[in-house]
């Protein structure tokens, strides 16, 4: 761990912030723009399914890339890519406006995000590399939490738009900043010469093909359960809790420590993920979820008790996001990595395309938040289910390099 390999890590780590950043401005900005452009909350059903599909796309046809050409490249010009379509996102006037700047931010993010994991985890130590993963990609919650907290005093300053002016402009110069950071690809040519020749053409497509299917249906299915609720929590989560009587400043508030919670919770369990049995660990986490979310559905409002709750929920659901691809590199070879992390992304994408059209329905049905907050847990105990079968899907890997030696 070299001071530019650390320095390296940080810049990385800030895209996870811009991110993070980026996905909770657009549900702080929805209940807002009902006033200021006169669209209705439940309109943007999918407008916040969007960047969902973006991600997959970018995911699936893009991030691969990486695994054949490099990192770096993939890595700047998807940053700068998403912050110009998030500066986009500002100019829009109509729900068609904001869902064509979220596609195409998504596409960008789903083209950067494989390959800065994948990265990531060729920088780190072998024995840590769940963790580092996970310390790189916590900055989805940093980033969901700076949003909630700072959301208050940008809108005071810079209207709605200054929700999306924040995360496109520091994209645009972390983009140029990691050029220079990233320069020469030292680390990552290391990487390479110490995983297994010839590449595939298409990496992306071995991973539907004998050894590696089971594995990659199981990492993608849990990703896609979370990614449900992390989409589905996050998008509607500040329309949800003024509902239950809170202020749209306080809900914004309160979604930011429950996104900062899933920063702490994160890290813990990819630390349990590098050091203690991972499918234990896994059904640890997404059960205390899934009690999470079945408390607040049987008590009544307490912004209190919500905000705890919420912390355990909404912060598990974040930290989800940065235990998933600290397994994969459990699950995976490094040659496969940007494969399977930008696969999973567009597998888990089909369940996760459900989330803000599931809230946008409930939100029109007027569903009481108790209820609405409730329905988070069937994804989370699903993924206890899921959780079952890590073990049987870890050893595939350890037989494959057991065969080779």
């Amino acid at each position: 761990m070299t001071t530019s390999r650390i320095i390296a890590l940080i810049l990385l780590a800030g895209v996870f912030i811009m991110e993070g950043f980026d996905i909770a401005a657009m549900g702080i900005a929805v209940p807002r723009l009902e006033i200021a452009l006169g669209l209705a909350p439940a309109s943007f059903g999918w407008v916040l399914t969007a960047i969902l599909i973006g991600l997959g796309i970018g995911g699936a046809t893009i991030a691969p890339l990486g695994d054949r050409f490099g990192r770096r490249a993939l890595i700047v010009a998807g940053c700068l890519a998403t912050g110009l379509a998030t500066l986009g996102t500002a100019t829009a006037t109509t729900t068609t406006e904001f869902l064509l700047w979220r596609l195409l931010t998504g596409i960008a993010l789903g083209a950067c995000l494989p390959n800065v994991s994948a990265l990531s985890s060729e920088l780190a130590p072998h024995r840590l590399r769940a963790t580092i993963m996970a310390v790189v990609s916590a900055g989805i919650p940093l980033g969901l939490s700076f949003a909630g907290f700072l959301a208050p005093q940008i809108i005071d300053a810079a209207g709605w738009q200054g929700l999306f002016y924040v995360p496109g402009g520091f994209a645009v110069v972390l983009a140029v900043v990691l050029w220079f950071a990233l320069e020469g690809g030292a680390p990552e040519r290391a990487a390479a010469a110490a995983v297994e020749p010839p590449r595939a053409k298409w990496p992306q497509l071995v991973l539907f093909a004998k050894p590696w299917v089971f594995p990659f249906a199981v990492f993608a299915t849990i990703l896609g359960l979370n990614a449900l609720n992390l989409y589905l929590l996050n998008s509607w989560l500040p329309t949800v809790l003024p509902q239950a009587g809170l202020s749209l400043d306080d809900a914004a508030r309160v979604a930011g420590v429950a996104n900062l919670a899933g920063l702490a919770i994160g890290i813990g369990f990819s630390v349990l993920i590098d050091n203690w049995r991972k499918g234990p660990a896994l059904m640890l986490l997404f059960g205390a979820m899934a009690l999470s979310f079945a408390a607040i559905a049987l008590t009544a409002p307490d912004q209190t008790r919500w905000t705890l709750l919420l912390m355990v929920g909404v912060g598990g659901a974040n930290a989800g996001g940065m235990v998933l691809p600290g397994l994969a590199a459990h699950l995976f070879p490094a040659r496969l990595l940007s494969s399977a992390v930008g696969m999973g992304v567009l597998v888990a994408r089909l369940g996760a395309f459900a989330g803000p059209p599931l809230g946008a329905a409930m939100i029109a049905a007027n569903v009481p938040a108790q209820t609405f907050l409730g329905v988070a847990a069937i994804p989370a105990l699903a993924c206890v289910v899921v959780a079952l079968l890590v073990p049987a899907a870890l050893k595939v890997k350890a037989r494959v390099e057991a065969a080779a030696v």
